[in-house]
């Protein structure tokens, strides 16, 4: 069902019948989404042992292709988990699966890699002995169209994003119940989504996205060192620089938050998408997209079609 304009996420969709029967890739065999099925002895679904990733088809290739296989791989390393293929093998996979579904843009891939079945139901890594599970599911994906004309209302959570030694946020791991407590808080809240703050009360990142503002004639985001290691966040900031638009990473309160002219959520889903309003206060005197946000959107639209290109 399209979501109405009350009630919109940043990860809400038109509708699209074809995705009643995609084909989803399970561990070397692409089956109807209907016959997809992992173990319940799976680590992923037993203890959110995993990690996985989001990108946009396009032009019939993935954007930004080797900077999410960066993420991927360097996280899956970070916790000892064994891919089981190499970055070609990924690709080969990625390829077959948007082709058994006749697909060649405006789609998105959720890529997902567990520590695979385990032999007990238990927490020990070593009883996951049987390889690596490997998923994608590829659904046909337009970004609903009330985001950029409504924009999204976010409202503070308690929930902050936690000090790397815990749960580090550069890990895009299958553990997300911090990011889900701090979308029901909002919700609970009466708005879409949830601002996270970071252990020292500055502002961070919503529960599914990176987060900026402008404001002063600058743009501003989060220091990075709480924040989730988005590619969407660093190829805007990267924009910034090359094309004359000032850009900070530093430490902001809500007060400045508050005051902002602008504000967008930066993922690989929704690129850059306007927020409306932070805790009930209107954010700038714009409807939608601020003229800054709007240049970086086209920015980032040029630097996919050219990353995609040929």
């Amino acid at each position: 069902m399209t979501p109405t304009p009350e009630n919109l996420s940043t990860h809400d969709s038109e509708d699209d019948i074809r995705n009643r029967d995609i084909r989803i890739y399970v561990n070397g065999e692409i089956v109807h989404k209907d016959e997809a099925r992992v173990s319940v002895y799976d680590s992923g679904f037993m203890l959110g042992d995993g990690m996985w990733e989001g990108m946009r088809l396009h032009n019939g290739k993935w954007a930004f292709f080797d900077e999410h296989m960066d993420r991927l791989f360097g996280s899956c390393k970070a916790v000892s988990l064994d891919v089981g293929m190499d970055r070609a093998g990924i690709l080969d996979a990625l390829n077959r699966t948007a082709a058994a579904n006749g697909m060649t843009g405006d789609a998105h891939c959720r890529l997902m890699v567990t520590r695979g079945r385990k032999a007990k139901p238990f927490q020990h890594p070593r009883l996951s002995r049987f390889g690596s599970t490997i998923v994608i599911i590829i659904e046909h994906s337009k970004p609903a169209s009330g985001l950029l004309t409504r924009g999204i209302r976010l409202a503070t959570v308690p929930q902050v994003r936690g000090l790397p030694m815990s749960q580090d946020a550069k890990y895009n791991s299958h553990s997300k119940l911090n990011c889900v407590i701090a979308c029901l808080q909002a919700e609970q809240a009466g708005a879409d989504e949830g601002l996270m703050l970071d252990p020292n009360g500055f502002v961070n990142t919503t529960n599914a996205c990176n987060f900026f503002i402008v404001r002063l004639g600058e743009v501003w985001t989060s220091t990075g060192d709480y924040c989730m290691n988005g590619v969407t966040r660093q190829k805007v900031i990267d924009l910034c620089h090359a094309n004359g638009i000032q850009v900070r990473e530093k430490n902001f309160s809500l007060y400045e938050a508050y005051d902002a002219d602008e504000a967008f959520l930066t993922g690989t889903f929704g690129a850059q998408t306007p927020v409306a309003e932070i805790d009930g206060k209107m954010i700038g005197p714009h409807t939608g997209s601020g003229p800054v946000t709007q240049r970086i959107r086209a920015l980032y639209q040029a630097l996919v079609e050219e990353n995609t290109a040929g």
